[in-house]
């Protein structure tokens, strides 16, 4: 792993808000977290946190460094225009910048967004089926997911209005032939919601691979059962300090 250096930006601790802070240090740690679990694409996804205030200022990812670089001080913070609101060596991803703004112009619940191209989410996004119920997992995710095709990199416009328009009032997603989707009014929340489509994407991906003639679907009595019993979350706080914990350990220095 990196060694938290941020590829030699200055520390903006003390030179921003208290709370801007906190939002650099989550939103840098989400990073991490996604390298740390291999679900990075060198530096071709991104992961962004609005900011406080009627601006709609949100903050994004260096491009040019790997996820496992990312700290607080490098992300760069942007406009809902695209504009580089502060001094740095670095721009932006332009897909990044339509698939965000979206989001962040509309959404006032989403205040951390997260897309990843990760092998498994992938791979159930092209399935014609899309996710199913076959693990708890995935019925964890299912009621709050929603699906957006394809229409080439991200880099038209036009497509924010038909991918928020998809993404509704729901918190996860699979951008057909893709990837991964995940939004949240925390880094936690965010964190937990990627997490557990991933892990329902890699199981699908594992289960299928008999046929899927031979997997067996869980009953939608039980689904029923299991949507009411995750409707107030699966304890997305409860398990960020715990993550954030094995960033200390096995990544430091993204809260630089």
């Amino acid at each position: 792993m990196a060694d938290g250096s941020g590829a030699g930006v200055n520390s903006l601790k003390g030179k921003v808000s208290a709370e801007e802070w906190q939002i650099r240090v989550e939103l840098a740690a989400l990073y991490r977290l996604v390298a740390l679990h291999d679900w990075d694409d060198l530096i071709y996804t991104h992961i962004s946190a609005r900011l406080p205030g009627p601006e709609h200022q949100f903050l994004i990812n260096p491009y040019g460094l790997l996820f496992e670089e990312i700290t607080a001080s490098s992300l760069v913070k942007i406009d809902l225009e695209g504009t580089i609101l502060q001094d740095t060596p670095y721009f932006i991803n332009p897909a990044g910048f339509t698939i965000h703004s979206a989001i962040h112009a509309v959404r006032e619940d989403a205040r951390f967004v997260m897309h990843l191209h990760s092998d498994h989410g992938v791979a159930v996004a092209a399935q014609e089926h899309g996710l199913l119920p076959i693990s708890q997992h995935a019925l964890a995710v299912l009621p709050q997911l929603t699906y957006h095709v394809y229409e080439g990199i991200a880099l038209n416009p036009d497509e924010r209005e038909r991918l928020v328009t998809d993404l509704g009032p729901k918190n996860l997603m699979l951008l057909r032939n893709h990837g991964t989707l995940a939004v949240g009014d925390t880094a936690a929340d965010c964190w937990i919601g990627m997490y557990y489509l991933e892990r329902a994407c890699a199981m699908q991906v594992m289960a299928l691979a008999g046929g899927l003639d031979h997997v067996r679907l869980i009953p939608p009595a039980v689904q029923d059962e299991v949507r009411s019993q995750v409707s107030r979350g699966v304890g997305g706080a409860l398990a960020w300090p715990g993550c954030l914990r094995k960033l200390d350990r096995d990544c430091p220095g993204y809260d630089s």
